[in-house]
């Protein structure tokens, strides 16, 4: 006599746009998560930008490189600089003025990997501070 094994009941089978993907609770955290990162990506970028023009100011202005307030900021800055010395040459003037290309390359390129990052985040999860408030 042989014996037949039925598999157990699956339960009702639902159709694909009604299966849950995640729970509620972690598509709120998660989203929460991407904004929060877009923020502080956002208020990086700009600490960095306003660093970046006062430099060039300080520069263009021929402020005296051993004030406390242009050494704090070129010493900031030159990190975010650094990269870009070399591609182009610093101007400099009769009366001790510098436009320093870097400085400028530095603004435009910090910008873009900026919108390159949120805009990855964006791609993985799309996030407005509305829906993040909206729960699940």
């Amino acid at each position: 006599m042989e014996t037949t094994v039925l598999p157990a009941d699956p339960g009702p089978m639902l159709p694909p746009d009604k299966v849950p993907a995640e729970p509620p609770v972690k598509t709120y955290e998660k989203r929460k998560v991407i904004l929060l990162a877009n923020r502080w990506i956002w208020y990086a970028l700009g600490i960095v930008e306003v660093l970046l023009i006062f430099r060039f100011v300080l520069k263009i202005l021929a402020a005296n490189f051993y004030s406390p307030f242009a050494l704090l900021v070129y010493g900031l800055t030159f990190p975010f600089v650094l990269p870009f010395y070399g591609l182009f040459n610093v101007t400099m003037t009769s009366q001790g003025s510098v436009f320093e290309w870097p400085t400028l390359v530095a603004l435009v390129v910090y910008v873009v990997l900026a919108c390159f990052i949120v805009a990855f985040f964006h791609r993985i999860k799309p996030v407005t501070p509305r829906e993040v408030e909206q729960k699940v």
